[in-house]
């Protein structure tokens, strides 16, 4: 099975892929009225997976509601809360069910979510939940035994951040993930274009991997200050927060910035990945500020 984000990155097509998180709950109603109104306008939908350590449905199951609907997810996978058992299980039954997008993440640290009594796994972080990924689609397990009843067909995608401090590291980080079988990447939150522009010239150059610009919908200046002071390595500029702070309309002057940002992302990279929490709905409105239109099937 060939999934349209696959075809869009072997066509060398513009990417664009959003995120929405699972219900928190067993209504999944709100989800698929959002990722229905995205159906069109993105290759794929990003399922987050216990996003923040925040409890949520599971991105399986919430991947598999959406494919039923016809709505092509991108499952995350964290290392947090499953060992290698886990992670291949599920691994399995998503390629059984179909669902071939895998974003394979590390995950964030319990303390950060909502059971901070919970015990971390962790037994794997993303590079080498990248290289079980590539050994499961050859047929062969994390114990490199062969997996009697075939081999799985992932298409396995990974994070990045252009913006990291260390230079040396986020080029060996990479470098590493490319080799364990990362066929993408979607980025943090980019805010520094520059250094954008510099990871994609100095770095990602020669890859032949797609980067897409994570683009995030800042809903106002507080907005924009709570992630300054919160999410750890994002630096929001103090001239987009004024822009917010003496907008009339800080949410529609939120969304100016975020298809202004694409427009940027469209000479930079191959893609974007849009965030828009709680006002998903939104996402259309950005790209066709962007000058964006529809995906072709």
């Amino acid at each position: 099975m060939t999934s349209r984000l696959r075809q869009a990155v072997a066509n060398q097509e513009f990417l664009i892929t959003a995120e929405v998180t699972p219900p928190k709950g067993s209504n999944p109603s709100r989800m698929l009225t959002v990722a229905q109104q995205l159906k069109d306008r993105v290759h794929a939908v990003n399922i987050t997976d216990g996003s923040r350590a925040v409890l949520r449905m599971s991105s399986l199951a919430a991947s598999m509601i959406l494919q039923n609907n016809g709505i092509e997810p991108v499952c995350q996978f964290a290392c947090r809360d499953r060992n290698a058992i886990g992670l291949q299980a599920d691994l399995m039954g998503a390629s059984a069910l179909g669902i071939c997008n895998i974003l394979a993440l590390t995950g964030d640290p319990v303390k950060a979510g909502d059971h901070k009594n919970s015990k971390a796994v962790f037994e794997l972080e993303s590079v080498r939940l990248l290289k079980l990924i590539q050994n499961l689609n050859l047929g062969q397990d994390f114990n490199q035994k062969t997996l009697p009843d075939g081999a799985l067909n992932l298409f396995a995608g990974a994070a990045v951040d252009p913006q990291l401090k260390s230079w040396s590291s986020l080029q060996k980080r990479f470098e590493r993930k490319v080799e364990s079988g990362a066929q993408f990447f979607q980025s943090q939150m980019i805010t520094d274009f520059e250094k954008l522009d510099k990871f994609m010239s100095q770095i990602a150059v020669g890859s032949g991997k797609p980067i897409l610009a994570g683009i995030f919908l800042l809903k106002s200046a507080k907005n924009a200050q709570f992630i300054n002071k919160y999410v750890p390595g994002v630096d929001i500029p103090d001239s987009i927060i004024n822009r917010l702070a003496q907008a009339s309309d800080p949410l529609q002057e939120g969304i100016a910035i975020a298809a202004e940002q694409v427009k940027l992302a469209q000479s930079l990279c191959q893609g974007v990945h849009l965030m828009a929490v709680k006002k998903e709905e939104l996402i259309p409105e950005i790209l066709d500020r962007a000058g964006i239109d529809a995906i072709s099937v």
